[in-house]
């Protein structure tokens, strides 16, 4: 069997399963592995107990010493920030590495096909949970119920990163389980917009977190969705031009979207401009930055004046135990934006502890006719985290992208060019492996 080298870039939160699962692959495939990260005890926490992986200390913004590492490399795993995937995609046409990650295919990526398809090279984006397992699991429903003579009329789908029962500490009952700063800027930058009953839909920014439905999964009760940006381009993505609704969210858990709608109305996560005296700032000073003055009243007194607020309510209560109201120091030394300086805070209540675990919710919703009748599907997939190092985001995350990496260097994945796993090409090797390890979807069907 051919030696072959799979180089991973990044080695943060998401990546521990991968790591994991890779090792054992190239171990028994007489492949090799490295591991590239910036961070010297964080890469050795990650490789320790497989010294048969290669670690390897990279400034990625070295180029020459990336162009090095891909030197022989046949596959490389990016979980670098999105904006450095476009570098890295250059690097691997040079070297003639195929490349997978697990972000948002960009307008950049793709003006890269023709180059990936003339030298042979599979560039496979969006192969992580959001985007990722979210594309796999829906497109094998439609291709299903497609070739079974169905007519699609209804498509929603919501994934969310949640914590566990067992770990839901806090009114929030909610942590960090992913990069914090995508939750903070959630939904930010645009209008939601979706289509319902065949009419168009927006929902701007600032409606968002006061605009939510709730969903009910057996077992695990109730949670509320609020909307992703755009659902519409999903309408080609997975050919469902002439559909009537489709829409889709993220989930949490119940009471939290009325909650964080406080700091979007307030302004505290705006990341447009930065904010002066963050280095003698408190939690206090930072709420009262966005509130009217007033000589007397309090800080909580008027933050439930200026958005009509019960001083009992329940919103209160989660800001009052995030110590929003607290003269504690906010801890930054520089200027910041205030959605830097909400995350900043938030980070103190709402980092994992080491016996944390997360929950990963994902929820397919689709409506559809055979023969004159009308059917609908209700699909879940739910994994729990075992730990706050074996997490359900990086079980969900990683190891799509391992299966991947497998499936492609093994040529069950072979179309070159630039591509999301929309295809039963991409989707039905992962997702077996994945329902192999526990990792699948429940449906059920009734007729409507």
């Amino acid at each position: 069997m051919q030696t072959k080298t799979i180089l991973i870039l990044g080695a943060g939160k998401s990546a521990s399963s991968m790591i994991e699962y890779l090792a054992n692959l190239v171990l028994s495939s007489n492949w090799n592995l490295i591991v590239a990260d910036v961070d010297v005890q964080g890469l050795k926490n990650k490789i320790s107990k497989f010294p048969w992986v290669k670690g390897a200390v990279v400034d990625v913004n070295q180029i020459d010493d990336v162009r090095n590492l891909l030197t022989g490399c046949h596959l490389v795993i990016s979980l670098l920030p999105p904006h450095m995937h476009i570098g890295i995609a250059q690097l691997c046409l040079e070297s003639n590495s195929h490349l997978i990650t697990a972000s948002y295919l960009s307008d950049e990526m793709l003006a890269l096909d023709a180059k990936a398809r003339s030298k042979g090279l599979i560039f496979l984006n969006e192969m992580g949970l959001d985007p990722g397992i979210d594309h796999m699991t829906a497109m094998q429903f439609i291709d299903h119920l497609r070739s079974m003579g169905a007519e699609i009329c209804a498509f929603e789908s919501y994934t969310g990163g949640l914590m566990a029962p067992s770990s839901e500490s806090g009114p929030w009952k909610y942590k960090f389980t992913w990069n914090p700063r995508n939750v903070v800027l959630a939904a930010s930058g645009g209008a939601v917009k979706f289509l319902h009953e065949g009419k168009f839909k927006y929902i701007p920014y600032h409606k968002v977190f006061r605009r939510t439905e709730v969903i009910e999964i057996e077992q695990y009760g109730e949670f509320e969705v609020y909307g992703n940006r755009d659902s519409l381009k999903y309408l080609n993505l997975y050919n469902l031009n002439g559909i009537k609704t489709l829409y889709r969210g993220t989930i949490r858990r119940l009471g939290f979207c009325r909650a964080w709608d406080v700091f979007v109305q307030l302004g505290m996560t705006d990341d447009s401009y930065q904010m002066e005296g963050v280095d003698a700032m408190t939690h206090r000073d930072f709420v009262n930055s966005f509130l009217f003055y007033h000589p007397t009243d309090s800080v909580e007194t008027k933050l439930a004046q200026a958005l009509r607020l019960d001083l009992d309510s329940e919103e209160f209560r989660k800001l009052k135990w995030l110590n929003l109201f607290n003269n504690e120091p906010v801890g930054l030394s520089r200027p910041a934006s205030p959605a830097q300086i909400l995350q900043h805070i938030l980070e103190k209540k709402w980092t994992l502890s080491p016996m944390d675990k997360d929950m990963i919710v994902m929820y397919h919703l689709l409506n559809y006719t055979i023969e004159g009748k009308t059917f609908e599907l209700r699909a879940h997939l739910v994994v729990e985290g075992e730990d706050s190092v074996k997490t359900a985001m990086a079980k969900t995350v990683g190891l799509p992208l391992g299966i991947a990496a497998k499936a492609i260097l093994k040529g069950h994945i072979a179309s070159p060019g630039v591509h999301i796993p929309v295809a039963a090409e991409c989707y039905a090797p992962v997702l077996k492996e994945l329902q192999e390890m526990g990792i699948r979807m429940v449906h059920s069907v009734k007729e409507i």
